[in-house]
């Protein structure tokens, strides 16, 4: 199946050229030269499920080094890093509220049978496609442990 989401960035890349936009085309080849990598390291064509997966690696790299570069004082760096993250972040589905997150938790509890924290893994697993970009899966692993303990 065709990705949407890089058919857009393809699309997003021409009118960055077009506009002479050199900053976010950068941006837009490190997302597409990520995505590639890994089609071809792993020797397949993403859907978008995986181009999310992609870009959320990317907006979790980038976060841990804006923490970096500000601990070492370097606020070039930093802004250098939040503006990437800004373009990324574009890419992904609107985030979940925290109601909407919480009501799928509870579906995925239900659904499984989830009795205790033992059971944590289910619960991620049917969450983790419906969440994917939407939301942090470590809070989400966190708010799970709390509903099951």
């Amino acid at each position: 199946m065709e990705s949407l989401l890089k058919h857009r960035l393809q699309e997003d890349m021409k009118t960055a050229m077009r506009a002479k936009d050199s900053k976010r085309l950068g941006v837009i080849r490190l997302i597409n030269a990520a995505i590639k990598q890994r089609e071809v390291d792993e020797r397949i064509t993403l859907d978008d499920e995986q181009v999310i997966t992609v870009l959320s690696k990317m907006i979790k790299q980038r976060n841990d080094s804006i923490d970096q570069y500000g601990q070492a004082g370097r606020q070039d760096l930093v802004e250098t890093e939040a503006y990437e993250l800004k373009v990324i972040e574009e890419y992904l589905p609107p985030a979940l509220s925290e109601d909407e997150l919480a009501g799928l938790i509870e579906q995925a509890v239900a659904q499984t049978g989830a009795q205790s924290i033992k059971d944590m893994g289910k619960v991620m697993g049917v969450l983790k496609s419906q969440i994917q970009g939407r939301a942090d899966m470590g809070a989400v692993g966190a708010r799970i442990k709390a509903r099951l303990g």
